[in-house]
């Protein structure tokens, strides 16, 4: 009998893995770019103790230790051991992330990964496979976008490390960054990225600002630089999430005889519209870069999808928190942990 569960068992296993040999490879590709930078990491204590490194790199090291040791103390995120660790790029990109959504309808297509659940977006260590799946998705039919990461968290089963460009950053960017992660591996719920993304952004941009009137204090430049760039990046985040209503409503208005080039012409004279429209955020003072957006948007669905997935839900968070809460954090982040199950 046990003989015959093990090859029961075998069977099933084999014939799981023809049936997923995507996800197999894909698994394996990013096994093999993750821990190729963990076996070129060296401890932070050794690079502190290192002469070679340069004082600004060491200063910018412990500045992130600072952050993370403030969203411990005033914000309750869960210690860790992320960020103990140093990678350094050498200037090079490490991870591309795709998105895709359907043509006429700003809805995200989902990849499913075991255990974690499902991901409006796929990530790869690899920029030419990122490359040739988005070509794969384009014959589909679906609008594409491919941004690259600025970090990543694997919620606390590996230590996430710290890469050379996040000390590029600004301290306000930096201590966004960083708490953004650290969030991910206090709460993260299973099959539900947009309230993960959204939250952590939340958690981010809030926390920020308390880190930077904590260290530099309320009248500070290095606050007033940051609240000043978050203002201009949230008029941009609102308008693009206007932007994606607009078009939906568009593609929602479409009959079903319209002929496809009457629905591309629609689709580009409105999105033309809405990056037109950009010009006039913050009252026209501080015209965005529209010529550097004009490529990412043009035509293109998915570009938006970001946006509902990182930034749709902060107003819902911030009227929970100030209203039910009284700005309290450390309740207001107990309440979420014992409302949603983490992975």
């Amino acid at each position: 009998m046990p003989r015959k569960i093990g090859i029961l068992l075998l069977t099933v296993l084999v014939v799981w893995g023809v049936l997923n040999r995507e996800l197999l490879q894909y698994g394996w590709m990013q096994a093999k770019g993750q821990l190729a930078i963990l076996w070129h990491v060296r401890e932070v204590a050794d690079v502190l103790a290192d002469p070679a490194y340069p004082d600004s790199l060491k200063l910018r090291i412990r500045l992130i230790e600072e952050i993370k040791q403030f969203g411990v103390d005033s914000l309750g995120l869960t210690p860790s051991a992320n960020y103990t660790t140093f990678y350094d790029q050498q200037g090079r990109s490490l991870m591309w992330v795709l998105t895709a959504s359907e043509k006429y309808r700003i809805l995200a297509k989902e990849w499913k990964f075991p255990v974690l659940g499902t991901f409006p977006y796929k990530g790869f260590f690899d920029s030419t496979r990122a490359v040739t799946e988005r070509q794969a998705l384009i014959r589909e039919g679906y609008d594409t976008h491919i941004n690259e990461a600025a970090a990543w968290s694997l919620l606390g089963y590996v230590r996430d490390p710290i890469l050379s460009s996040m000390l590029e950053r600004s301290d306000g960017g930096l201590a966004n960054l960083i708490l953004h992660e650290l969030t991910h591996g206090t709460l993260f719920v299973k099959d539900n990225l947009e309230l993960n993304e959204n939250l952590a952004s939340f958690v981010g941009d809030w926390g920020a600002i308390r880190f930077l009137t904590y260290k530099y204090g309320p009248d500070s430049e290095q606050l007033k630089r940051y609240e000043f760039r978050k203002k201009y990046n949230d008029a941009w985040a609102q308008h693009m999430l206007r932007g994606a209503n607009r078009l939906d409503s568009l593609y929602q208005s479409f009959e079903a005889a319209l002929p496809e080039t009457a629905k591309a012409q629609q689709k580009q004279f409105l999105l033309n519209r809405i990056l037109a429209d950009a010009d006039t955020l913050l009252g026209g003072l501080y015209p965005l870069d529209s010529n550097a957006k004009a490529g990412e948007i043009a035509a293109n669905n998915a570009y938006f999808i970001s946006y509902k997935t990182y930034k749709s839900q902060q107003n819902l968070f911030r009227q929970e928190f100030e209203q039910q809460f009284d700005s309290d954090f450390k309740s207001y982040f107990d309440y979420l942990k014992r409302k949603y199950p983490s992975l």
